[in-house]
C-alpha cells in the first residue's frame, strides 16, 4: 500500500511538471514558507513536519503529533507587508487528526491614483491574499502516515478578486534507523485563477475613427486565467544525535515547482534539554534567479504543566539585495 501511494505521487508529479514556466502563476504567496522554525531550517521541513506547521509543509505530519495545538505566526516582509498564519490541530483518537489553517497576506493601505489625480485621490484600498485550509491526516501504520488539505484561495485588489479551490497531499515514512524520515508532498493542485470585478468595467469607443457614434459604450476587460503554483517536494531528515538532553536534526528538501526551476533546501536544528533550539539553513540552492539564501533562528519550548506547554520561535531570512525578513510565532500545546 505504501509503495503504491509513493509511486502514484511520483508518476503524478512527472505528469504535471512537464515544463517549467518561471514566474507565470497566480497566488505566488502560496510559496511563502510559514513558521519561524521551518523557515530558519531553510525550508527543509517536509520530512520533519512534527508541529502545527505540518498543515502547510506536509499534512501527513499532523497525524504524528501528540495532543492538540494552536499556532500563530507573523512575518514582516518588505515595504511593510505583513504575512500571517494561524493553525489548529485536533486529535480524533483512532479516527485520525483534523486541522484548520488560515493564511493572510496584508499589503497595507495603498492610495488610489488616476490619470487626472496622479498624486492620489485621497481614497485608499487594501489588497490582500487569503487561503483557508481544512486538513485530515491518518496513520496507516505505526511508521507511515498520509494527509491532505482542501483549501480555498482568494486574491483581492480594490474592487476585483480571483479565487480557486486546491488540494495538497502528503506522505511521511519514519524508519528505525537513526530517526531517518522520508517525506513527500504535492501542494496547490487546483483550478486556474481569473481576476474579475467592477474595476474591469470601462468606457470604450468601438470605432474611434468614426465621428458621431457613441464613444462611451460600457465594456468589460477580459483577463487571462493563470494556474496556481503547483509544487512537488521530497525530503529526508535524520536525527544525528538523539539523547535525553541533546537532539541534533538535519534535513534536505528537493523542490520541483511549475513556476520556477528545481532547487534544494538544507537545514539543521540543535535542541538542548528539550527546551532551547538553535537553527540554521540555506534556501534555493542551485537556483540562479533567487535572492534567498542564509536562514537563522532559535526557539524556546516549555511545558507549564503536564499536557500544556508554550513554544516561541524566531527566524531571520536573508534576501540579498532585498535585505531580510523577520519571522515570529507562538504555539500552544494542550
Amino acid at each position: 500500500m505504501k509503495k503504491k501511494i509513493i509511486l502514484l505521487m511520483i508518476i503524478f508529479s512527472a505528469a504535471v511538471f512537464g515544463q517549467s514556466k518561471v514566474g507565470s502563476t497566480a497566488a505566488p504567496f502560496l510559496n511563502i514558507g510559514i513558521g519561524p522554525r521551518a523557515v530558519s531550517m531553510g525550508g527543509a521541513f517536509v520530512a520533519t513536519a512534527n508541529d502545527a506547521t505540518s498543515l502547510y509543509w506536509n499534512p501527513a505530519g499532523a497525524a504524528r503529533l501528540n495532543g492538540n495545538s494552536v499556532y500563530f505566526s507573523h512575518s514582516q516582509w518588505f515595504v511593510d507587508i505583513a504575512y500571517n498564519w494561524a493553525g489548529l490541530v485536533f486529535q480524533l483518537g483512532d479516527l485520525g487528526t483534523m486541522g484548520l489553517s488560515l493564511t493572510y497576506l496584508d499589503y497595507g493601505d495603498i492610495e488610489v491614483t488616476t490619470l487626472a489625480a496622479q498624486d492620489g485621490t485621497g481614497e485608499f484600498y487594501n489588497p490582500s491574499d487569503l487561503s483557508l485550509a481544512f486538513t485530515y491526516a491518518y496513520n496507516l501504520t505505526d511508521r507511515f502516515a498520509i494527509g491532505g488539505n482542501v483549501k480555498y484561495i482568494r486574491q483581492t485588489i480594490w474592487n476585483s478578486s480571483a479565487s480557486s479551490v486546491a488540494l495538497d497531499i502528503g506522505v511521511l515514512f519514519q524508519s528505525d534507523i537513526y530517526g531517518l524520515r522520508i517525506g513527500s508532498s504535492i501542494t496547490n493542485f487546483g483550478s486556474d485563477m481569473q481576476i474579475d470585478g467592477k474595476d474591469l468595467y470601462v468606457q470604450h469607443d468601438i470605432d474611434p475613427q468614426q465621428s458621431g457614434n457613441n464613444d462611451e459604450i460600457l465594456a468589460k476587460l477580459n483577463t487571462d486565467k493563470y494556474p496556481i503554483p503547483l509544487t512537488f517536494r521530497v525530503g529526508i531528515a535524520m536525527d544525528l544525535l538523539n539523547y535525553e538532553d541533546h537532539l541534533f536534526t538535519i534535513g534536505v528538501d528537493a523542490l520541483h515547482p511549475n513556476d520556477n526551476d528545481e532547487s534544494l533546501n538544507i537545514g539543521a536544528e540543535y535542541n538542548i534539554f528539550r527546551t532551547v533550539s538553535l537553527r540554521a539553513g540555506y534556501k534555493s540552492l542551485f537556483l540562479d534567479n533567487s535572492e534567498e539564501g542564509l536562514t537563522l533562528g532559535f526557539g524556546i519550548s516549555y511545558d507549564l504543566m503536564p499536557g500544556f506547554g508554550l513554544q516561541v520561535d524566531y527566524a531571520y531570512q536573508d534576501f540579498g539585495i532585498l535585505d531580510n525578513t523577520q519571522h515570529f510565532s507562538l504555539g500552544v500545546k494542550f
